[in-house]
């Protein structure tokens, strides 16, 4: 099997980018990533967006941005996965390199939810549920987060503030990230005190949608040629869209299928994997991905959150959201999954900083559609 490996990234900060368009934010980390790449040019532009035309009225991403960046004529496209666009286009590239069919591949994430406010957001973030029997009867997806959650606090016997070591995990990572739209503390104790936005999912525990744009990449690694970081697994798996329609509202056979798959590909175990960027959309995604990759059995994920995430701090056991994930870094949506992979490179290049993950040879990156109807979960590794 080829490899494939990242040789270049880039990202903007997280934030309300009032300013700033879909095409300048874009452009920015087009520049960007060509700019450390040596004068490396990519066959293909595949770029990850949720939400462009019912935000920021505008689809066709790939020849715009192209056209913007001095990239015109190349071939271009745009991949849409609800929350895990990010993810999608990262493995259509990954698939596109491996295959052979073009030697390198630029993927770039880019999102403006700052573009819709208010109703009109929710409105917009609805096309990604089910039309005809979720988002005409009013559920949102904070919604279906709020009766997942309930359902679990129920089954397990758990209460609201097990969940909170995530969050404040979170943002204690956040802080020393320079790109995270949120670099406050938050306090043990707070969580279950915050405003309720779908009982019982509060302020405190739902990751802020947000504007930013990341890139990465992609090149073949010849015979005898040596790379930094590889991505050694690549899956995508789905499920229902409707969340009525699943075996379980407690179990994501989505995360499950397409982590199984990528570790084998990588041919590493879930114990030597040293920083797991999962879909922190809300804690409660956290723990049901955990689970779901194998780092607890069920009922049990929200156990690695103890001690105020004690265990998912850099220099923890399980490292996890290592620059402060969806919930402090923030969540451009269609972005966030290539902010990951961004994120995922910096740690195996000892590029952290303050948020260093000791030592660290794999991680593990999964971008969520929904609350698990589709997943895509890549391993990179380490090579040097």
């Amino acid at each position: 099997m080829t490899d494939v490996a990242i040789v270049a990234v880039a990202q903007t900060d997280v934030g309300e980018h009032w300013s700033a368009s879909l095409r300048d934010l874009g452009s920015e980390v087009i520049g960007q990533v060509l700019d450390s790449a040596a004068g490396i040019r990519p066959e293909l532009m595949v770029v990850a967006n949720a939400f462009g035309a019912t935000m920021s009225s505008q689809s066709q991403l790939g020849p715009l941005l192209a056209s913007v960046s001095g990239l015109h004529g190349i071939e271009t496209f745009t991949v849409e996965a609800g929350d895990a666009s990010g993810g999608a286009a990262l493995r259509t590239a990954y698939l596109a390199v491996q295959s052979g069919m073009v030697e390198c591949a630029l993927v770039v994430g880019v999102e403006k939810a700052t573009d819709s406010i208010a109703s009109a957001r929710v409105a917009a973030r609805n096309v990604a549920l089910d039309a005809d029997y979720e988002a005409a009867h009013g559920l949102t997806l904070s919604a279906q987060a709020g009766l997942v959650m309930r359902r679990y606090m129920h089954e397990f016997g758990v209460g609201l503030d097990a969940f909170e070591g995530f969050s404040i995990n979170a943002h204690a990572n956040g802080r020393t990230n320079p790109h995270a739209m949120f670099r406050n503390a938050l306090k043990p104790g707070v969580f279950a005190k915050a405003g309720m936005v779908a009982d019982p999912v509060t302020l405190f525990d739902g990751a802020p949608d947000a504007d930013g744009a990341a890139a990465v990449l992609l090149t073949r690694v010849r015979n005898g040629a040596t790379a930094n970081v590889v991505i050694a697994g690549s899956a995508g798996a789905s499920d229902s869209l409707a969340i009525h329609n699943r075996k379980s509202l407690l179990s994501l056979e989505a995360v499950q299928a397409s982590a199984r798959s990528a570790l084998a590909q990588a041919e590493a175990t879930i114990e030597q994997i040293d920083l797991f960027e999962l879909h922190d959309s809300f804690t409660i995604a956290s723990v049901l991905a955990i689970e779901g990759i194998g780092l607890a059995d069920s009922g049990k994920g929200w156990q690695l959150a103890a001690d105020s995430g004690a265990r998912l701090r850099p220099t923890g056991d399980v490292p996890m959201s290592t620059f402060g994930g969806l919930k402090a870094r923030g969540n451009p949506v269609g972005a966030t999954g290539i902010y990951q992979a961004v994120e995922a490179y910096m740690q195996l290049m000892g590029l952290a900083g303050e948020n260093q993950v000791p030592n660290a040879e794999f991680a593990l990156i999964q971008s969520i559609g929904g609350l698990g109807a589709s997943a895509f979960t890549h391993v990179l590794r380490r090579t040097d």
